[in-house]
């Protein structure tokens, strides 16, 4: 207790409104929603092709499935800022009803996916049924929760620490999916169908748990909520009186273009490691924790910055230069062959990355008031989900059939190797950089002439998956 809060991550959070212990015990929603991701696009993502056998194609489907869903938090948002709650709630009871929706795709998820290996390589039309509605709810609830459950975090912080407050819970949720992922792993170590039946349905219980905890006494109840004839507008006039002005359409646009540029590789590096550079399955594997220290090292800089005033947007722009320096040594460790280059590439990516998200962020919560919360938010996480989704899907696409070009001769002798697939994707995401900076350049000269929170620090909402 005699330590200074500023060498102590995220003390600065905790206010007298909401204490740490209170926000620690809120940020419980986080990790389920991290287990839930971990368990979808990690581990049941390599048992289903490996333990189970089910054709690849089914499960890039169903792991797709949950992006489907994405969009829709712009309505969860809208409609959990202006719900008409019988108990003067707004928040709760969309949180509550996306762990229910988690709680019951999980817990059928299993015997689904039993059915749905049982058929081999043609299986039957209600196991790909089953499957497909599991995900689709797990996808759903963990949306909703995660929406929900920031909004009350905006909700509850007071103004000056809000960025801090939602900047601790995606921490929380970067913990949960390392924990899942650690454990999944252990528990899954001597595969069986029973045992995957228990961890899956095991996950189900925790997420309730887990989520009754983090919802108790929190939100406070409002009378003013019981209004039956309480005005609520329109999903299209919220969205109007709140992006008025075009600053936070842009500023989804640019979220949207930097997202894309920074995630189309997710999928790539390892495999870029190992078929190009030759690495080690170990070697390529460390290259998700040096993505992740890169991360950390991004917010860490953030918060340092954003304290002394830094302007958001300036912030994220840094960024994008960061990623303009990370590509290229991606891509000239290949006629370089040099695996040092390569992992300080990957580790730039994640800073770039870092700074990139937690700018732009909080330049969407300065813009976003108490009204609107829900849907800043919300837009903030469908945009972001969306892109991650669409730009991973992309860069797998665009690397395969750049490759089958390359193979075939059609690109020209100079143009010819493992190595031509995966830099093409690289330079288009360059591309993508400059495009975003373009983009940004007017929301930095804004905010450079009027500052709607000077003292603004930094904050998060999602990542997708």
């Amino acid at each position: 207790m005699r330590i200074a809060p500023k060498y102590l991550p995220f003390a600065d959070a905790a206010t007298a409104e909401l204490p740490l212990k209170r926000l620690l015990r809120l940020a419980l929603f986080q990790i389920s929603v991290g287990m839930a991701m971990v368990l979808l696009t990690g581990t049941l993502n390599r048992v289903m092709i490996v333990e189970m056998n089910v054709p690849a194609w089914i499960v890039a489907v169903m792991i797709s499935l949950p992006v489907l869903f994405a969009p829709f938090r712009v309505l969860v948002g809208y409609r959990s800022d202006n719900h008409r709650s019988v108990l003067g709630w707004r928040r709760v009871p969309y949180i509550w009803f996306g762990s229910l929706m988690q709680f019951m795709g999980l817990a059928f998820m299993p015997f689904a996916l039993m059915l749905l290996a049982k058929g081999g390589a043609d299986p039957s039309i209600a196991g790909q049924v089953g499957a497909a509605l599991a995900f689709l709810l797990v996808g759903a609830g963990l949306h909703t929760t995660q929406t929900a459950g920031l909004a009350l975090a905006n909700d509850l912080a007071p103004e000056e620490s809000r960025p801090r407050v939602v900047a601790l819970l995606y921490v929380m949720l970067l913990v949960g999916m390392v924990i899942s992922a650690l454990l999944f792993g252990w528990l899954l170590a001597d595969f069986s169908n029973e045992r995957l039946i228990r961890v899956i349905q095991g996950a189900a219980v925790v997420t309730m748990v887990l989520n009754s905890i983090a919802l108790w006494k929190q939100e406070p109840r409002n009378k003013a909520l019981t209004a039956m004839d309480r005005e609520r507008p329109t999903l299209r006039a919220s969205w109007q009186a709140f992006a008025e002005g075009g600053r936070y359409s842009r500023l989804l646009v640019v979220v949207g273009l930097g997202t894309a540029a920074f995630t189309m590789q997710d999928v790539l590096l390892e495999p870029y490691g190992g078929e190009v550079l030759g690495l080690s399955v170990s070697a390529t594997t460390l290259l998700t924790a040096m993505l992740a220290g890169g991360t950390l090292v991004g917010f860490a800089l953030s918060a340092r910055w954003l304290s002394r005033g830094l302007d958001p947007c300036r912030m994220a722009a840094i960024g994008l230069l960061v990623g303009l320096v990370a590509f290229p040594c991606v891509i000239f460790a290949s006629p370089l062959e040099s695996a040092l280059l390569f992992r300080i590439g990957a580790t730039l990516i994640g800073l770039g990355g870092g700074l990139f998200v937690v700018g732009t962020l909080t330049a969407a919560m300065d813009l976003a008031d108490s009204a609107h919360g829900g849907l800043a938010l919300g837009a903030w996480g469908a945009v972001q989900a969306t892109a991650t989704g669409i730009a991973v899907a992309a860069g797998g696409a665009l690397r395969d059939t750049v490759a089958t070009l390359s193979e075939q001769g059609l690109l020209g002798e100079a143009l010819q190797g493992p190595s031509i697939g995966y830099g093409f994707v690289y330079h288009l995401e360059i591309g993508l950089l400059f495009t975003t900076l373009a983009v940004i350049g007017p929301l930095v000269r804004l905010k450079r002439e009027s500052r709607s929170r000077p003292d603004s620090r930094f904050g998060l909402s999602e990542f997708p998956g």
